[in-house]
């Protein structure tokens, strides 16, 4: 038994100033949709821009889909957020002759760097053409990018108050955020080989087949499987991964490779699976399915071709 004042400290819930989620090592979650539509609302309708040729400005956020919330593991925030927005605009020449258009941005999400954000500005149907429209696909945009450079870091740092606790000391760990990828790591292989065993010869297999639930809904549980931060974050080793099929995929420190046969978002994962320690070229096929249980998922994972002798291990590791 450990001497008092030397167990481990994530458990040591006296020295906390709130003594809950000790040393912030619990998983949390805050969901930021509200907040954020809002968020999104105010900074898009303060944008106007002014020329020789008139003013245009954001008159109204007529299309706000999508999500986000953000994640704290270990003192580690993870951010998540995905947007479908429209925007509609009115131009008003010196003249005083107004026109009326939309702006799309269908992608604006924690994948994409804000200079990455798509932003389409069109006229209404039936509108004249109006040099207005270059003012609005030049500063027009350049202004409404710089209104999701706001939202994004008003989401990292004024909605996050709160979500890293104090202390032992009364001080807030340091946030760190999660290195972010623009575009789909390509899988390269950086797992150092083992000495080739023979092929081609026939090794007994057996079937596993486990259930687990989990309070959570079947979207937030695949997107653990599938996310890179999440899969490092619960595994707690390194994780590359092409989630898409034939995507390849690098788990535990390359303990585990493998490839995506095929995805059916938030109901199944299918995939070829191997450890490091089974004979060259041999893989198993895992799938997991998603059944939603209103409030709750069970996660039912078959396995085909698990190495007889790596039945144990393939139970505790896959779970």
């Amino acid at each position: 038994m450990a001497k008092w004042g030397q167990g481990d400290p994530r458990w040591i819930v006296e020295q906390r100033a709130d003594a809950t989620n000790v040393n912030n090592w619990h998983w949390t979650e805050r969901d930021a949709s509200s907040w954020s539509t809002d968020k999104l609302k105010e900074l898009f309708l303060a944008v106007r821009v002014e020329n020789e040729e008139g003013t245009c400005e954001v008159t109204e956020v007529s299309k706000v889909e999508g999500e986000a919330s953000i994640n704290n593991r270990k003192g580690k925030l993870i951010f998540f957020y995905e947007w479908n927005l429209k925007l509609d605009w009115t131009g008003t020449s010196k003249s005083g002759v107004k026109f009326k258009g939309h702006v799309e941005i269908p992608n604006l999400s924690d994948e994409n760097d804000p200079s990455e954000v798509d932003i389409r500005v069109s006229l209404v149907k039936d509108q004249p053409d109006t040099q207005l429209m270059a003012l609005m696909r030049k500063e027009g945009i350049e202004r409404i990018r710089a209104a999701v450079v706001d939202y994004i870091r008003t989401l990292k740092t004024e909605f996050t108050q709160g979500m890293i606790l104090p202390t032992a000391n009364g001080e807030k760990e340091p946030i760190q955020e999660p290195t972010r990828t623009t575009k789909p790591q390509k899988v390269t292989s950086s797992c150092t080989p083992l000495p080739a065993q023979p092929t081609g010869v026939k090794i007994p297999t057996c079937k596993i087949s486990l259930k687990e639930t989990f309070l959570t809904s079947p979207e937030e549980l695949y997107r653990i499987f599938v996310t890179r931060e999440l899969v490092q974050a619960f595994t707690h080793s390194g994780a590359v991964l092409e989630p898409d099929k034939g995507g390849k995929f690098q788990l535990l420190d390359c303990s585990v490779t493998g490839e995506f046969i095929d995805l059916i978002p938030d109901k199944k994962i299918e995939m070829k699976w191997r450890f490091k320690s089974w004979p060259a070229g041999h893989h198993a096929v895992i799938t997991l399915i998603f059944h939603d249980k209103g409030g709750e998922t069970e996660l039912e994972l078959k396995g085909l071709g698990v190495p007889s002798n790596e039945e144990a291990m393939t139970d505790r590791k896959s779970t």
